[in-house]
């Protein structure tokens, strides 16, 4: 019998999916579920042949350097791998895959949560009464803004930002989008979108932005203190993909300031820090990186993780490789 490979788990994962990987493969469990120290990841590297991490672990050239010769494979709990330096681990022969599109529909669905929360005030009303502080209807009170009829403009068209997309144009939304490229004719035509080569025209004509793009070298601040000038004063920003996409001082500031009528945010720059700022800032809803947590999107990563890792060790080209190419 083959020996089985030993496989360093960072973070608890969801029990099927643990009792799944103990069955194929000799596991070591974070069953604490606190994230590991640089000193135990890279005790972690230097002992397994597969590493399965998640978005909390920074997996830098530094770290990666102190990798034993056993480990072929990091298998990432997650869609991004911006926490992983893929290019110095394809060097090292180590390769690196990922978890995409099962939380597709997840954080699509968050998206539109934050679009409406942030513009019908939904927490804002939702403390109000919790705090005991309803006194009863006024005409004039808690106003929003309707969003039917509104421009979304979508930074990132991917999977997640053509989901989004769709829910958007059921709601009445008008499509607008930046991305590397256009999406295909039928695409556009399907969902009515408007393609804007030059995100900063883009910006100026929206009345929401989402983002909806990986954190990568040429996404880093995209959203830069200039170009969030270029928003509209009524305009909302909503993140649920990476915080690093957006200058976050900048945001707070401008919000601060009245400069925009406000944010909905899942991710933030420093994670798990967030700016003060924008802790006390009444125009602004804050989520715990809760994009794609449901218990459907859990297992299907896991599963997705377990078949990479039986596909690498089986010999074949695992389906969800990440090519530094891509990024």
């Amino acid at each position: 019998m083959a020996k089985k490979p030993k496989v360093i788990v960072t973070r608890k994962l969801p029990d099927p999916v643990e009792t799944r990987m103990c069955e194929l493969f000799d596991v070591e469990l974070n069953t604490s579920d606190t994230p590991m120290s640089a000193d135990a990841l890279a005790d972690a590297l230097a002992r397994a042949d597969v590493v399965v991490p998640t978005v909390t672990d920074r997996l830098d050239s530094r770290l990666l350097s102190r990798a034993g010769p056993n480990l072929r494979l990091i298998s990432n709990f997650g869609a991004g791998v911006d926490n992983i330096d893929v290019a110095t681990a394809n060097a090292r022969g180590i390769t690196v895959t990922n978890t995409p599109g099962v939380l597709t529909e997840d954080t699509a669905d968050m998206t539109m949560a934050l679009i409406l929360a942030s513009a019908r005030r939904i927490v804002e009303g939702a403390q109000v009464v919790q705090s005991g502080g309803f006194a009863g209807w006024s005409p004039t009170w808690m106003l929003g803004r309707r969003i039917a009829g509104k421009r979304l403009g979508i930074l990132g068209m991917g999977r997640i930002g053509q989901a989004v997309a769709r829910r958007a144009k059921a709601f009445g939304l008008a499509i607008h989008y930046h991305n590397r490229k256009p999406v295909p004719p039928r695409v556009a035509e399907d969902l009515e979108a408007t393609y804007w080569e030059s995100l900063d025209q883009m910006l100026a004509r929206v009345d929401v932005i989402s983002v909806n793009c990986p954190h990568t070298p040429a996404t880093f601040h995209l959203l830069s203190a200039r170009r969030l000038k270029l928003l509209q004063p009524h305009a909302i920003v909503v993140n649920t993909a990476r915080g690093e996409v957006i200058d976050e001082a900048a945001l707070a500031n401008m919000l601060a300031r009245g400069e925009l009528a406000g944010a909905g945010l899942d991710v933030y720059e420093n994670e798990p820090a967030i700016n003060p700022k924008l802790m006390k800032l009444p125009n602004v809803v804050l989520l715990p990186h809760m994009g794609s947590a449901t218990v459907e999107s859990r297992m299907e990563m896991g599963e997705k993780v377990i078949i990479n890792i039986k596909t690498f060790m089986d010999g074949h080209r695992p389906p969800d490789r990440v090519i530094p190419s891509m990024l």
